[in-house]
């Protein structure tokens, strides 16, 4: 059911692997359990997982830690995306991370915290204040990422957390091969972006597919979980796949039952019928609706 789509220069499965969830609480500092954590990454890539997402600034430093302390040296097919434009505070915030300086030094920390000569795919996060995103212009950050990328230490160039007329000037400046924003059955703010990106080529990444720190809660989607023998979750990601052919699913975890949960949604067949239901509802976010 899920197939495979281009990312960059490369073809991953549509689903993936989205590497928060491996550090510890509010992305900062070490996992619970480190071995649990490696052991999630191994099973992912045994399971098929062929795109894992990252960034530098979770732990900081520690996600891009385990990653290569599991898979390091990596199998050929697997395709790391990371992401910068962002610091963490003394007190766990979210900063904006723009300069020039700050952007070339987040390059080669994960560089050198995923023992990488380039990095696949590079997100950049646009932000402002603690993880919101504005309007604003995107060519100074971007001129840079593409001077980088003429460097060779990047391959391809990504946005994060960005409004459909920051898409469309980022594509002015440079090749744009994914788009990376939160997306799922609750929030389809961005159902016009995701239709103009499939039509050409162009992939899509949603984060927070399950709602993120607030978990997606519908009675509709439990009543289609139950009438499949499925749960809620997986019905979630298999939705997202049957949206759109360039949508790519990151869903993170620390749990290797949970992981195997996640992938096995690939295997849901939703009826038109369910699809109508799903579309069809307004789902809450954190509470039964």
């Amino acid at each position: 059911m899920t197939g495979a789509f281009t990312l960059g220069n490369r073809s991953v499965r549509r689903l993936g692997y989205g590497a928060m969830q491996l550090v510890g609480p509010n992305a900062l500092g070490p996992p619970r359990d480190r071995n649990a954590a490696l052991a999630v990454l191994r099973e992912a890539v045994a399971r098929g997982v062929n795109h894992i997402d990252t960034s530098d600034f979770y732990g900081p430093h520690v996600a891009n830690e385990l990653i290569c302390e599991a898979l390091h040296p990596y199998a050929e097919d697997l395709v790391i995306v990371t992401k910068i434009g962002a610091r963490r505070g003394d007190n766990g915030s979210w900063l904006p991370a723009f300069s020039r300086e700050e952007l070339i030094q987040a390059v080669h920390d994960n560089l050198r915290n995923l023992v990488l000569d380039a990095l696949e795919v590079v997100n950049f996060r646009a932000m402002s204040g603690d993880h919101g995103s504005a309007e604003g212009s995107l060519e100074a950050p971007l001129t840079v990422l593409a001077e980088l990328r003429q460097q060779g230490l990047i391959r391809s160039i990504g946005l994060s957390n960005v409004t459909p007329a920051q898409v469309e000037e980022g594509r002015r400046i440079c090749e744009i091969v994914c788009v990376q924003n939160h997306y799922n059955l609750a929030h389809r703010a961005d159902d016009a972006l995701i239709d103009s990106l499939a039509r050409d080529g162009v992939a899509y990444v949603p984060f927070f597919p399950l709602g993120g720190f607030a978990p997606l809660r519908s009675s509709t989607l439990s009543d289609v979980a139950r009438s499949i023998e499925a749960t809620p979750i997986q019905v979630a990601l298999a939705w997202l796949l049957r949206r759109a052919p360039n949508i790519l699913l990151i869903p993170g975890t620390s749990s290797i039952a949970h992981l195997a949960e996640n992938l096995s949604a690939a295997e849901l067949d939703l009826t038109d019928e369910i699809l109508s239901k799903l579309n069809g509802t307004a789902l809450g976010v954190g509470s039964p609706a």
